[in-house]
C-alpha cells in the first residue's frame, strides 16, 4: 500500500540539520558573551586595599561617690587673759542660819465629782407611778388627728429627778397634729417613782413611748 505523506512534510529528515545548526548558534552566543563582556574594576581594587580592622573596646562602668559634708569648723579659743570677757554675776544662794524659809503652796483641791449628774442608766431606773397606761390616760386625741386619721408613737425624753419629778421632756420622734404636745403634757403631769444608784435616787434620763391608736 503507498503511502499518504508528503516526503516534503516529513520533519524527521531534517531534525539532525536543525540541531546541529542550533548547537552551532548557541556556542557562538555563548562565546561572544563571555568575550565582549565589561570587566569589573571594582572587584580588583577591594583585592588590592587594606581591609580596615575593627576593635571593640570595653566600656568600664563609673561609680559617682557621694560628696561628704564638711566637717565642722573648730570654735575659736577664748584667751582667757584677754578684757572682753563679761563677767557674769551669780546671786547669794548661801543659806543664813536663822533665815525662814517659807512652805511650799498647797496642791490644789481635788475635783469632787458631781452628785447631780445626770444617768443614761442605773441600777434602779424610774417608773411611772400606775405604769405606762397612767400615761396613756392622761393623753386625748386632737380633732386634727383625728380628721385625717394620725395613728403612731411618740417618742419623748424625760429627765426624772431624785424626787421623780421630771424635769425636762422633749420629743425625740414626732407625729404633730397636736399629738406632741398632747403626749407632753402627759409626760410632765405623771409622778416617777426615782431611779437609784448604789441605793441612793439620782437623777435619771429616760425615753418614753406614747401610743396613740383610733378607736
Amino acid at each position: 500500500m503507498p503511502s499518504l505523506k508528503n516526503p516534503k512534510a516529513d520533519l524527521r529528515k531534517s531534525y539532525h540539520k536543525s540541531f546541529e545548526i542550533s548547537l552551532i548558534i548557541s556556542l557562538a552566543t555563548l562565546i561572544a558573551a563571555f568575550k565582549f563582556s565589561p570587566q569589573t574594576s571594582t572587584v580588583e581594587q577591594l583585592k588590592d586595599g587594606v581591609p580596615e580592622l575593627i576593635t571593640v573596646e570595653d566600656i568600664i562602668n563609673t561609680v559617682q561617690k557621694p560628696e561628704l559634708p564638711l566637717p565642722p569648723k573648730a570654735p575659736t579659743p577664748v584667751d582667757p587673759t584677754s578684757n572682753d570677757l563679761e563677767e557674769i554675776e551669780f546671786d547669794e544662794t548661801v543659806l543664813k542660819e536663822n533665815e525662814y524659809i517659807a512652805p511650799p503652796p498647797p496642791p490644789p483641791p481635788a475635783k469632787i465629782p458631781d452628785e447631780k449628774q445626770i444617768f443614761v442608766w442605773s441600777e434602779v431606773m424610774p417608773e411611772p407611778i400606775g405604769g405606762l397606761a397612767a400615761i396613756q390616760q392622761k393623753v386625748t386625741y386632737t380633732e386634727i388627728a383625728k380628721r385625717i386619721g394620725l395613728e403612731g408613737k411618740v417618742i419623748v425624753e424625760a429627765v426624772i429627778d431624785e424626787n421623780g419629778d421630771v424635769v425636762e421632756a422633749s420629743v425625740l420622734k414626732g407625729l404633730g397634729g397636736g399629738l406632741n404636745e398632747e403626749a407632753l403634757n402627759a409626760v410632765l403631769a405623771t409622778k416617777f417613782s426615782p431611779g437609784k444608784q448604789r441605793g441612793k435616787p439620782v437623777k435619771v434620763r429616760m425615753v418614753i413611748p406614747i401610743k396613740f391608736v383610733l378607736k
